[in-house]
């Protein structure tokens, strides 16, 4: 009888998990498999409590799913696995890829640890369709902006879903430590788990799907998938979305969207610096304000800004530890190109504060909104907040579901509340800023570090 060890990480579910699939046919049918995951503090503690609850949540699911075998234990990976695969005498340890930047370098250290015992860390799958690296330019070259990525990883496809073993026999006796503990946020987050993510991409696909195209970007609608903390820890993997789509527009849109996700943590993979560097080198220079900038920065954060679609934004992030997509732009444009603070700090709360938070999605996230990132054209988008609000809010339901303030307000002013004859609610915040004044302060200081006239309006 053999036994093989498979180290979860990112991939908390039994369904279409390629490595499980390869750590039960190591294991051969009277093997075991010890189902092993390791709380590493490098990466627990900087997580923020909303994705250490869901996380919690999503590891108590995946342990109930095999019949409480799940092994949990907390310190250095580069020890813990060794350890754990010389105490069952297994010969393999199978992982899902990890491209980013700390993972690829653990992932390392445990490889050549275990090689010190004659073990062997397989790599099997990946939380991507197409795994970071694997796609690239005609010159063989990592791809820089978007949508040419997307066709290439289109047209590259991937494989189709697998189904989960149904006679793994999951290793049992062993200890474990105490199971780590989120306190609470207040945030009301999603159920944990892959039946829950089985469950709202149901929902998504019957509700919202053939819709998503003329909704995505109307927050008030709650129209869209609701599915990046899933994937976020890998309760789904975006194949089992992927092999839902059609040709429809609603279809290719979703689509794209998961693409972006893609490219993004391809971008990380080949420039792991952009965590914290400028994604584009022309642009880290921008001027950003560094002195007397902590008040400012608190008034974001707490949703006081004035500006209703931006409060809602901000508020929406402390009450669900979610933003939706469109409304997470408008946020961060206003904390980099309103109020001219660097776009890092930016980032940072929102990954303290994300239940979905993805370093490379948000990271250059926050980059492409602040010029500094794979936007092929970025120094004159600077979203306007009124009319941004206007557009995709038009009747205030986003507004008023998270600004109560504003209730009373008529849909005319609900964006514009200082234009209202009676006058704004008097426990509304003024507006902190006049956007047309920094918005020409932000073209101004775009058109000095490009070197030339003030880009167009």
């Amino acid at each position: 009888m053999s036994t093989s060890v498979l180290w979860f990480r990112r991939d908390l579910r039994l369904s279409d998990h390629p490595a499980l699939v390869e750590a039960h046919r190591a294991a051969g049918p009277t093997g075991e498999v010890v189902a092993f995951f390791c709380v590493d503090d490098r990466l627990w503690a900087p997580a923020g409590v909303n994705r250490r609850r869901f996380l919690v949540g999503s590891l108590r699911s995946l342990d109930a799913s095999i019949g409480g075998t799940l092994v949990v234990r907390g310190g250095d990976p580069v020890d813990l696995v060794a350890k754990l695969a010389t105490e069952v005498d297994a010969g393999e340890v199978f992982v899902s890829a990890d491209f980013a930047p700390y993972g690829s370098r653990r992932d390392q250290r445990v490889e050549q640890r275990l090689a010190v015992d004659g073990r062997v860390l397989q790599r099997v799958g990946s939380p991507y369709a197409v795994e970071p690296g694997t796609v690239r330019n005609g010159s063989g070259q990592p791809y820089k902006v978007f949508t040419p990525f997307s066709k290439a990883w289109l047209a590259h496809g991937w494989s189709g879903s697998i189904r989960a073993p149904a006679d793994v026999r999951w290793a049992t006796g062993l200890a474990g430590d105490p199971w780590p503990e989120a306190q609470a946020s207040g945030a009301a987050l999603p159920a944990p788990g892959e039946a829950a993510a089985k469950i709202a991409a149901r929902r998504f696909v019957d509700d919202h799907l053939s819709s998503y195209d003329e909704q995505r970007n109307d927050p008030g609608a709650d129209a869209t998938s609701r599915l990046s903390p899933y994937l976020k820890w890998g309760a789904i993997h975006p194949r089992q979305l992927l092999q839902k789509l059609g040709s429809s527009k609603a279809e290719r849109t979703f689509r794209s969207e998961l693409c972006w996700r893609e490219f993004y943590a391809d971008v990380l993979h080949h420039r792991p610096d952009t965590v914290r560097q400028a994604f584009n080198p022309a642009m880290a220079g921008i001027e950003v304000d560094t002195q007397a900038t902590d008040a400012l920065f608190l008034t974001w954060c707490e949703g006081r800004t004035g500006y209703p679609i931006v409060d809602a934004g901000m508020r929406q992030l402390a009450g669900e530890g979610w933003v939706h997509n469109r409304v997470r732009m408008l946020v961060a444009s206003f904390l980099v190109k309103d109020l001219h603070l660097d776009w890092r700090r930016g980032a940072a709360f929102f990954m303290e504060h994300l239940v979905d938070g993805d370093l490379a999605s948000n990271q250059h996230g926050w980059q492409w909104v602040a010029g500094s990132g794979t936007d092929a054209s970025p120094y004159f988008r600077i979203f306007n907040p009124v009319t941004q609000g206007e557009r995709f809010d038009p009747g205030g339901v986003y507004v008023r579901r998270w600004v109560p303030e504003l209730a009373e307000v008529p849909d005319r002013y609900v964006h514009r509340p200082w234009d209202d004859p009676v006058g704004p609610p008097p426990s509304y915040p003024p507006r902190m800023v006049d956007h047309a004044e920094e918005r020409e302060e932000s073209l101004r200081r775009y058109a000095a570090v490009r070197g030339r006239g003030a880009p167009p309006s």
